[in-house]
């Protein structure tokens, strides 16, 4: 005898059985456990986001962790910081989607969010909390390096437009850690092994490069007249330096193109290609003794 209810069950198993299930949320971490020094009583403030993927109104910075799969990792690490002016980040075309690059070539990426000085009516100083943010964003990644399966000799990283500018601070300000703090992050380093620097501001560019700079990889449009300066400047002080770099300047592009996802343009549309080859010929994909 036909059990229609046992049959809608089994079909219900069934159906249940073959949905897509849903791709798990990347792990947020934020930076300081109470808030960020001094701002403390805004952690709980919720962030915001714009239709096109935008994030704004950061008052607890944090890292969002996007791991390789296992079978690729090769211990590499990068921080992620997104453009947009200072006054909000591009998180999905400038964060999520280079994670995604990093991750396919077995790269650990983290997107960091960090707050925004020129954002209306912001607290923060353009001076201070940016730099602060990312190098507490160094800091924690190196301090769970044994749990995400980091080589700490080979941590980067990479920033688009404003988030180029942040790039710099960190790499041109680098700071040891305290021995002495009594937090045990803020005894770790902040430096970055390599960094790759995407159509960046004029902020944190130094007046001379040192002899200890990291390998660059920077890359801009020429037709991005209010960006061309910063990578032209930083060009000749590497070179003056004798520090190893490689500099891409497209034809066109524009601002803001981007991983190239959506360009209708070869050269942009590929650009992650030449990234990837200088990774390789930098020996930075490959896993150390």
């Amino acid at each position: 005898m036909f059990n229609r209810r046992r049959a809608g069950a089994a079909l219900g198993a069934l159906l249940l059985a073959t949905m897509p299930v849903a791709a798990e949320e990347p792990l947020v971490v934020h930076l300081w456990p109470n808030g960020a020094p001094g701002f403390e009583d805004r952690r709980n403030e919720p962030e915001k986001v714009q239709p096109g993927g935008s994030v704004y109104n950061i008052h607890n910075p944090s890292i969002t962790v996007f791991l390789p799969p296992k079978e690729k990792a090769n211990g590499a690490a990068v921080l992620v910081v997104p453009g947009g002016g200072h006054r909000q980040l591009v998180f999905n075309a400038e964060g999520v989607e280079p994670a995604h690059y990093w991750n396919d070539l077995g790269v650990a990426a983290f997107v960091l969010k960090h707050r925004l000085p020129r954002e209306t009516n912001s607290p923060y100083s353009l001076d201070i909390h940016p730099r602060q943010d990312a190098q507490r964003a160094m800091r924690l990644i190196r301090s769970r390096a044994a749990e995400w399966n980091i080589d700490t000799n080979r941590l980067g990283i990479m920033g688009f437009s404003a988030g180029g500018e942040v790039a710099s601070m960190v790499v041109y300000s680098p700071t040891a850690g305290d021995p002495n703090a009594p937090d045990p992050i803020d005894r770790l380093d902040a430096y970055a092994d390599f960094q790759i620097v995407i159509y960046p501001g004029p902020l944190g560019v130094p007046e001379k490069v040192g002899p200890n700079a990291p390998p660059a990889f920077f890359a801009i449009a020429n037709d991005d007249n209010g960006h061309m300066e910063p990578v032209l400047t930083l060009m000749r002080e590497y070179h003056e330096a004798g520090r190893s770099m490689e500099v891409h300047i497209f034809a066109k592009g524009g601002h803001g193109f981007n991983m190239g996802l959506r360009s209708k343009l070869a050269s942009i549309h590929t650009w992650p290609q030449r990234l990837t080859d200088w990774l390789n010929d930098n020996d930075i994909l490959k896993p150390k003794p």
